[in-house]
């Protein structure tokens, strides 16, 4: 479309109303100025919140790969579906992200078949494998926003130093998901009440905490810019405020399910709940709550990890981690919002503009700015299925519930990517 007017929306972290003119993929007007100009197509956001398209800082896309879990076509159709424009894809692919050939077939295959903007994250030792330092300035100089183990871990401080070291020459973020693999072994569910009682292999707190502080010292020794990945736990939290007071170049996110669900949710050996790290206490909920309320944690991420069907039927332990959440993490931030433990703003800021600020990025409705926008009705309901969604995973969060947030429309440099019919 050459241009485009919404009107009649609502402006979700202020709650003013106001007319969005789209044109040549960018915001041509705002406001008055908007609404006395023609344009080509007319949509009528009556009723509806208007954001920035979401940024997705932690999504699993599954291309390259087999197909069976997902693809690049499936998976951002469905992230497109959820109100996210940007995606930062997860160097677990097969074969893994670790060159600038894969990295290049990964922004190929997403120029021709992804519906919103696809940005790679690449693998920061080869083959994700934890022990030899990939080619970190060819996977930057084909593409890569940033560098990451994806959800494993490094081998050791020393790899995990010169890591950071040869990253900070570079300029380059790094993104780890803090676990250190000897305390954590070979758990699955959260050291606590509900792993004592069913008999599960726990992951204790400290797991992370340890991991999280050697990250930390190592990141202010080096002076990288340090991003820490899906925190799950109280003390994390804590320690992140503590080494912002200190000066450290770090942000850090949560994934919404995190936000979400407690170690309650793996009471009746519901595979869909075995995540990593794994669904904590309700005091780290809390927690984890707090530090997005107040700025701590810059980002929510879906934490996108679609399966086949056989990857979750197997006993609990035995069944792969991860849920499908990219189509439903807006509304499980607006059953948060309902509850009173989250406001709307801070909930657009942690899906907005505070992840494109951790890669280097702007997210915001402003004349002249890149048409990356989302149109969503908070009161309308709708119900995630075989026929409503549109990932490969079904492994979703509250199924068969009716949720809040129904988006209305995603447009991705001016383009629409939802719904798949024109306007």
């Amino acid at each position: 479309m050459s241009s485009l007017k919404i009107t009649g929306g609502r402006l979700a972290h202020t709650d003013t109303e106001t007319t969005i003119l789209v044109r040549d993929g960018h915001i041509a007007a705002l406001g008055e100025t908007a609404a006395q100009q023609s344009a080509d197509n007319q949509f009528d956001a009556t009723g509806c919140l208007l954001s920035p398209g979401f940024v997705d800082l932690c999504c699993n896309l599954r291309e390259p790969g087999n197909g069976q879990k997902g693809n690049i076509a499936s998976e951002s159709l469905a992230a497109a579906h959820g109100g996210f424009t940007t995606l930062c894809a997860s160097p677990d692919t097969s074969p893994v992200n670790d060159s600038g050939a894969v990295t290049n077939l990964i922004l190929d295959v997403a120029e021709n078949r992804a519906a919103v903007r696809v940005l790679p994250v690449g693998a920061i030792t080869r083959g994700l494998e934890g022990d030899l330092l990939s080619d970190m300035a060819g996977l930057a100089g084909a593409g890569c926003i940033a560098l990451g183990n994806g959800a494993r871990p490094v081998k050791n401080a020393r790899v995990l130093r010169r890591c950071m070291a040869y990253a900070q020459t570079f300029g380059l973020t790094v993104m780890f998901s803090p676990e250190n693999q000897a305390l954590a072994a070979d758990g699955y569910a959260h050291d606590g009440l509900v792993a004592s009682r069913l008999g599960l292999l726990g992951i204790p707190e400290v797991a992370e905490t340890a991991a999280v502080m050697e990250i930390l010292l190592l990141a202010e020794e080096t002076g990288v810019r340090l991003h820490l990945g899906q925190l799950s736990c109280a003390r994390s939290v804590e320690m992140l405020a503590d080494a912002r007071k200190r000066g450290i170049a770090v942000t850090a996110d949560v994934a919404m399910h995190q936000l979400m669900f407690t170690e309650d949710a793996l009471s009746g050996f519901d595979s869909r709940y075995h995540v990593r790290p794994p669904l904590r206490s309700e005091k780290d909920r809390q927690a984890l709550l707090a530090g997005v309320r107040d700025g701590i944690i810059d980002a929510i991420t879906s934490q996108h990890q679609p399966h086949d069907s056989a990857a979750k039927q197997a006993p609990l332990a035995a069944t792969e981690p991860g849920l499908s959440t990219i189509e439903c993490t807006l509304s499980m931030g607006l059953l948060l919002v309902e509850r009173g433990e989250l406001d709307i703003a801070s909930l657009i800021q942690a899906l907005t503009r505070g992840p494109a600020a951790v890669i280097g990025r702007s997210a915001e409705l402003r004349e002249g700015a890149v048409a990356d926008l989302c149109v969503f009705d908070p009161k309308s309901t709708w119900t995630p299925g075989d026929t409503t969604l549109c990932s490969v995973g079904r492994h979703i969060p509250l199924p068969g519930k009716d949720l809040p947030g129904v988006i209305r429309l995603t447009l991705c440099d001016g383009q629409q990517a939802w719904p798949r019919n024109n306007l």
